[in-house]
This record gives C-alpha cells, structure tokens and sequence, in this order.
C-alpha cells in the first residue's frame, strides 16, 4: 500500500519537458509510481488541476542560525521550497571553536544583518564540530538542508585569530584540507567563500587573506569528495568579475569541481556588466569549465532606521558614526545643529552604495513605532518640501518624535529593469539563486523570490515557459549541487513536492511580524497560489492548515563522487 497518492494534477516534474495530467505514489518518503497510479492508499490528495512539481531548492540562504530554532526555515516552506543551502559567502556556524563565538556572532550579524538580541537569545551553541551543528539541528529540521562549510571558519579553527592577519602556512593548509575533508564526510555539500566582505571590525574576513595555492589546494579537497565551490565575487566591476569567473574556471578545469557565484546583478551604474560576464562564461563553459552565476528575481528594496549601521549607510560615514553610537549619546548629536548640517551636507553629496542607485528623497515612512496616518506611507521629498527644510531633517525630526523606533523604505534601488532581467533570468546558463534568505531581516524581505519568478517573468513577461522555470529551481539547481536524488519527480527520488496555481502563485506584501527569539523583529512575505508543500512525502505545509507539525526534513546528500 502506497503512504499517499497525489491525484489529478499536472505533472511538472522538473525535467523541462512539458507537463502532463497525471498522479504521483508515494512510499517511505520516496516517489515510487507517476502517471497513471493504481493501488490503495493511506491518503489521497486531489490536486484538482494544480501543477505537482518537485519541491523548490534555494542554493543561496543565511539560514544557519535561525534553523537552530525553527527547522522550517519560515517563510521559505510556505513558498514551496523544500531544500536550503546555509552556509554561503564563507560563513557557517561550524566547525567554531568555543572562544572565537562572540567573533563569528559579531561578524554573522554584520555581514547578514541580524539583530544581536534575537541571533544571541535563539542559540544555544551546544556544538563545535560540522559533524555536531548538523546534530544539532537535525532533530527539529521541516525542510532539506545542503549546507556549506565556509572558508572562513575553516582557518578560524586551524589558525586562530592570525587568520584575520596573514597567509597560512603549508601545514595549516593540509590542516584546513583536512578539515574540509571531515566536514564534507559530515554532511557539507561544498565550501563557500568571499572575495568582497568585510567583519563588524571592517576587516577582510579570513578567507580574503588566502593566497592562491591555499584555495587551489582545497579545491583538490572539494575534487576529491565531490564538493561544490561558491564565491561571491566583486560583482560590481566587470573586468574584476571576468577575472574572478577565469579563476573559478581554472579551478573548475584543474580539479573537476562545479563553481558558482553569488550574485549576478543588473544595476544601471553598469548596465553592461551583466552581458560581458555572461560572454565570458559562454567563453569559459565551451572549454570545460563549469561556472553558474546566480540570480536574484526581484528587484532591490531597503529599509533604514537610525538604530544600528545598515548598508544604507556603507558609504556615507558620518550617518555610520552616529548609529554606532550608545542611544543618549546618538539622541544628543541628533538634536545638535551643527552636526545636522554636517549629516544634511554629507547626504548631498555621497558614494552610491555598490551596484544602487539610492535618492533619499524617494524614500517613505514605512514603519513606525507609534504609527502616524498622517506620515505613514509619505515620501520624504514631499514632507520637506511641505515643511521647508532639507530631507536629513525630515528623517531625524520624525525618528526622534519616534524614540528612533521609525523605519524608512527604498524601494526597486537596483536590479529592477524587469524588462532586461527577463532576458538575463531566461538565460541557459543564468542559475536562479542568491535569495539570501534568512539574511537581512529588518532590511528587507528576502523571501517569495520563486512565486515572483513565476507572476513577474513567466506570466508576466512570457520570459520562458512554466516548465522552464519549474526546472531552475529544482532540477538544475540539484545537478550543480550535487544534490542526489532529488530536484525531479521520478521513482526513487525523495518525495519533495509542491502543488501551486500557476495562475496565482506570488509572493505577498513586505510585512514586519514580530517572531524571531526575544520578540525580535523583522519583514517577511507570505506566499499566493501554493496549495500544498510536502517534505520527504510528509505534508509540510498547506494553504488551509498553515504549517504542519511534521519535521520530515533531512541533511541532503551529495551524490557520491
């Protein structure tokens, strides 16, 4: 007898060929029948017409501290993704030596942007080892999780802190090769690293101070076991992007890895940067290599407020200064006239962030601690050309009448000419990733990035075929990761399934819910059009019943090597 039988949908079963009407069987948490399914059941769900497709897998997440305290990666499940890659852009939270946990928290929380009290109060750092955070977290897990292990730790743990000051050695790089080897054998998918971020301290993380021979030599390690190897690169300068992607093909070549890159972005300070990378992959990929960029679907959205340093703020140091500083001494400068002007005169006149083109005057009051109707919702040009003064003096005067409790909103800021990211998304050789779920929480939302591929780019735009799209985010992604047995419905693979209305799947509203550890904040989006998510053949979430109780998720495996 079958565990459960999915009937009367249309089968999209990842491969790209195009969908059928027929039904999926269900035993042991494995597909065993497709098609025409005969044989009695424990359950049968009618899918009535939906589309059953494989589960969703989001190569390109920050979930590893929140899955400590909520396995189901929430909001991701809900928007029918079945499998997570934590672990991305060199920092994982193992293997981490007891004494250097307030360093990564400090480094985690800068460079993903999470609040201290809610990443401090829902860890419990019961773990050391790879092998032991996997424990740890395997218990409660309601998705599939891929994880990376990231280069950073690797020589945190084999160097000490002097991974923050120099080069390794020759035996500390055979120590770091062993080690990646363990954490391979544990359950790592690959290793991540970056050649761009910086630490609480604005300091290279440790991975940027390997020398060449220390990353080819782990590369011989990722070979060796079958590993995938992620950067993110300086995506904002072609020429230094094309450099990177003749590295990463090099080390595709020389050791038989498959690499990839996080993010390939569109921004109208270089509207050509996107075309040349992809002409050098072509390039790249006709002579063997195998370098997949990944890319966001929705266009870059921010908030800001003047409780803590924000990327917002990364190039204009004076308003960085001053939300470093202790809240009565900040409430002072904020209320000082002179150091106003200085805030005012600085925001006339400042550096784009990388890749953004950012106007103050666009942005809005987006959320308050006292709501106002009044200022809810207002544009800052509009309220200080009503009030007569510059806009600096429109987001101080309102934060302050707010404790500082405002938050402010900078909508579609790069990566939003839909038109032209069409092409790009639809691009064979063009991954669709770097979602940074579980990152950047009181920022933006980083989630519901699969229901807006399909509302923005294959109802909206035409860009590709529903069966295309299905298969970027579940087979594609499994074959470069690595990933066994999953990412298709055929007999044998896990039962990761996701039944939608492709007429109305989407993501929702940015909305600010109070859910993470010790009440902390941050903004989500719900899900549209997705009916049902399974997980290993067990119901995991459904648009009736919210989630379920079930923690049928599991550490994917890598395929052998």
């Amino acid at each position: 007898m079958l565990d459960l039988v999915i009937l009367n949908g249309f089968v999209c079963d990842g491969s790209g060929a195009p969908a059928y009407r027929g039904s999926v069987g269900i035993r042991d948490g494995r597909i065993v029948a497709m098609g025409e399914v005969d044989g009695l059941a424990r359950q049968i769900v009618d899918a009535g017409g939906l589309v059953i497709a494989p589960g969703f897998i989001d190569p390109h997440t920050h979930y590893d501290a929140q899955l400590v305290w909520d396995g189901q990666a929430q909001p991701s499940l809900e928007h029918g993704v079945t499998t997570v890659v934590p672990g991305n852009c060199s920092l994982s939270l193992a293997p981490l030596r007891a004494e250097h946990r307030e360093l990564l928290g400090a480094t985690f929380r800068k460079i993903e942007e999470m609040p201290k009290n809610a990443f401090d109060a829902g860890l419990s750092w019961e773990w050391e080892s790879f092998a032991d955070y996997l424990a740890a977290i395997r218990p409660g897990l309601g998705v599939n999780v891929a994880p990376l292990v990231g280069h950073s730790l690797l020589r945190l743990w084999v160097m000490g802190l002097e991974a923050r000051e120099r080069a390794a050695t020759d035996a500390e790089i055979a120590a770091m090769q062993a080690l990646l080897g363990e954490c391979l054998d544990a359950g790592a998918v690959g290793m991540s690293g970056s050649w761009v971020d910086i630490d609480h301290e604005n300091r290279p993380v440790p991975a940027r101070l390997a020398e060449p021979r220390e990353l080819d030599a782990l590369c011989a390690t990722l070979g060796e076991k079958g590993g995938i190897l992620q950067i993110v690169p300086e995506f904002w300068d072609a020429d230094l992007l094309c450099a990177r992607i003749d590295l990463l093909a090099d080390l595709s070549r020389r050791h038989g890895i498959r690499t990839t890159f996080s993010p390939l972005f569109d921004s109208n300070a270089a509207p050509e940067l996107v075309g040349i990378a992809l002409d050098r992959i072509r390039l790249q990929t006709a002579h063997g290599a195998t370098v997949v960029p990944q890319m966001q679907t929705r266009p870059i959205d921010l908030s800001f407020d003047l409780t803590a340093p924000m990327s917002t703020f990364a190039t204009l140091p004076g308003w960085w200064a001053m939300t470093l500083l202790p809240q009565a001494e900040k409430l002072v400068l904020l209320r000082d006239p002179d150091r106003r002007r200085a805030l005012a005169a600085e925001m006339d006149d400042f550096f784009m962030p990388i890749g953004l083109q950012i106007d103050f005057a666009d942005a809005y009051v987006k959320r308050m601690g006292t709501p106002d109707g009044a200022l809810m919702g207002r544009r800052i040009g509009d309220l200080a050309a009503e009030r007569g003064c510059h806009i600096a003096d429109v987001i101080i005067d309102i934060a302050l009448a707010d404790d500082l409790a405002t938050s402010f909103g900078l909508d579609a800021i790069g990566h939003d000419d839909a038109a032209k990211i069409a092409t790009m998304l639809a691009d064979p050789l063009v991954g669709i990733g770097a979602g940074d779920g579980g990152a950047h929480v009181t920022n933006f939302a980083t989630y519901g990035d699969t229901g807006y591929l399909f509302s923005r780019y294959v109802r909206g735009f035409g860009a590709m075929p529903l069966e295309t799209a299905v298969r970027k985010l579940t087979h594609d992604v499994a074959r470069l990761w690595g990933l066994d047995r999953r990412g298709l419905l055929r007999p044998g693979y896990a039962a990761d399934i996701v039944l939608f209305d492709p007429e109305r799947i989407d993501r929702g509203p940015e909305i600010p819910v109070e859910d993470l550890p010790a009440d902390g904040f941050r903004y989500i989006r719900r899900a549209s059009g997705i009916d049902r998510v399974f997980v290993n053949g067990a119901l995991a979430y459904s648009r009736d019943g919210g989630y379920a109780a079930a923690r049928a998720g599991t550490v994917a495996e890598r395929v052998a090597a």
